[in-house]
């Protein structure tokens, strides 16, 4: 059995408490708390901060823990998705530092794994990418390994609009790349926090992974995308890909979610998999975003009872 959990990123306003409260109300067994950076947030559902880490001592532990412990609720990972492999050398060292210190707090707090994205120079080729990514991941996958934290790389190509144009901003999107970056890395810390529905709009099959990578799964997103045909027969996959899909709650989309856990049953998978509400119809305000939130859990929870 999975254990259902909450992306914190779609409840910005709440405090790290008031999450924790939120998700055991709603009945969820885990929430990924983001952790990034105080600042400005560069996109849509990025700069969310439920635990600062710069600013993270025992007192605020032993507060979080307590917190848990009293609503049952644990936390399945800690959130960062910021681009390491950023052309600016400068927010590229930034980002790999700010995840050295995500890996030290996810040990003091007790979390086995930190979620991000790998990155990419959009400006460059697979090929040159995997060369970068060759040099800037492997002390990073050391600290890890150091103090016994996994790393979950989420598979979104973060290519949807024209800022992020040729190449996007993540270079971990397909089984292809994945087996080179674990060539590259073959630590078993060193793994997925899969996301299916970003296979829904490449046109792949989302079910299959579950299969071929089932000892890389250290975490899941449950996301859904609908793809509207009349608008890829207009526009083609060559362009960006908001023109012809929109993400949605699961359920709302075009994943097969029963054939989904059924794969992940079959593989024996028992972790975590968190909603991530990332659905333009539910977005106007708080009401909204919970019933969001209570449609998908409601709709898992019936697809997994089955």
């Amino acid at each position: 059995m999975i254990q259902l959990g909450l992306v914190s990123a779609i409840l910005p306003e709440k405090s790290t408490s008031e999450v924790i409260s939120f998700a055991a109300q709603k009945g969820f067994s885990c929430v990924e708390m983001m952790c990034w950076p105080k600042g400005k947030a560069e996109r849509r559902y990025a700069g969310v901060t439920h635990i600062d880490i710069d600013t993270l001592d025992e007192n605020r532990i032993s507060a979080i823990r307590e917190k848990l412990a009293a609503e049952n609720i644990f936390i399945s990972g800690l959130g960062y998705y910021p681009n390491p492999l950023d052309p600016d050398e400068e927010k590229s060292i930034f980002h790999l530092d700010h995840l050295r210190k995500m890996i030290l707090a996810a040990s003091r707090l007790g979390v086995p794994v930190i979620n991000t994205f790998v990155g990419r120079d959009p400006g460059k080729n697979i090929s040159e990418n995997l060369e970068l990514f060759g040099r800037k991941w492997p002390p990073l996958v050391k600290v890890a390994e150091e103090y016994n934290i996994r790393i979950g790389i989420e598979n979104c190509p973060m290519y949807f609009t024209q800022d992020e144009w040729p190449g996007g901003k993540n270079l971990a999107t397909t089984p292809a790349i994945w087996d080179q970056l674990f060539n590259i890395i073959p630590s078993p810390l060193f793994g997925l926090n899969y996301d299916p529905s970003h296979f829904i709009w490449q046109m792949m099959d989302p079910v299959k992974p579950i299969y071929d990578y089932a000892s890389r799964l250290h975490h899941l997103h449950l996301k859904d995308a609908k793809v509207y045909p009349e608008k890829l027969n207009r526009v083609g996959i060559m362009a960006t890909p908001l023109e012809y899909h929109s993400p949605r709650i699961p359920g709302r989309g075009d994943v097969d979610w029963k054939s989904f856990f059924k794969a992940l049953n079959d593989v024996g998978y028992k972790g975590p998999a968190c909603i991530e509400v990332e659905d333009k119809d539910f977005e106007s305000n708080a009401e909204e975003i919970e019933k969001a939130i209570s449609m998908a859990k409601d709709y898992i929870t019936t697809i997994t009872a089955k």
